[in-house]
């Protein structure tokens, strides 16, 4: 193989795995009313950092993921509190990956995206 290839093949399996993280949730299609666009104000680094990772999920219904601005499907998971949903975003939950993706965030980049994504401040 030459190496155009074996990175067109590293590629597509990489979209794969990141496509496929993305499913595994609930068969039920997500309700379409749900808003995907994040309702609370956010620097525009974690703006970027939502665009480039937590979009991919966040955003498409039928995922499995809260969608972006849906406050009621992430007040579900914000009453387990800080410690629990920051336990979740960086070691993996369900189909969500480990750091959701985001290889190079923080404690406190995940603090600013669920904050962005569920309209809440983290307690």
């Amino acid at each position: 193989m030459n190496p155009a290839s074996i990175r067109n093949a590293f590629v597509a399996i990489a979209l794969t795995m990141t496509l496929a993280a993305c499913g595994g949730g609930s068969s039920a299609p997500a309700p379409t009313t749900a808003p995907t666009t994040p309702a609370a104000a956010a620097t525009p680094a974690t703006i970027k950092l939502y665009g480039q990772t937590c979009h991919n999920c966040h955003s498409i219904p039928g995922t499995g993921a809260p969608q972006a601005g849906d406050t009621k499907a992430w007040s579900g998971r914000l009453y387990k509190g800080r410690e629990t949903i920051l336990n979740n975003s960086i070691n993996g939950y369900r189909s969500m990956p480990p750091m959701g993706g985001c290889t190079q965030c923080t404690e406190e980049d995940f603090v600013a995206l669920i904050e962005y994504m569920s309209g809440s401040q983290l307690k």
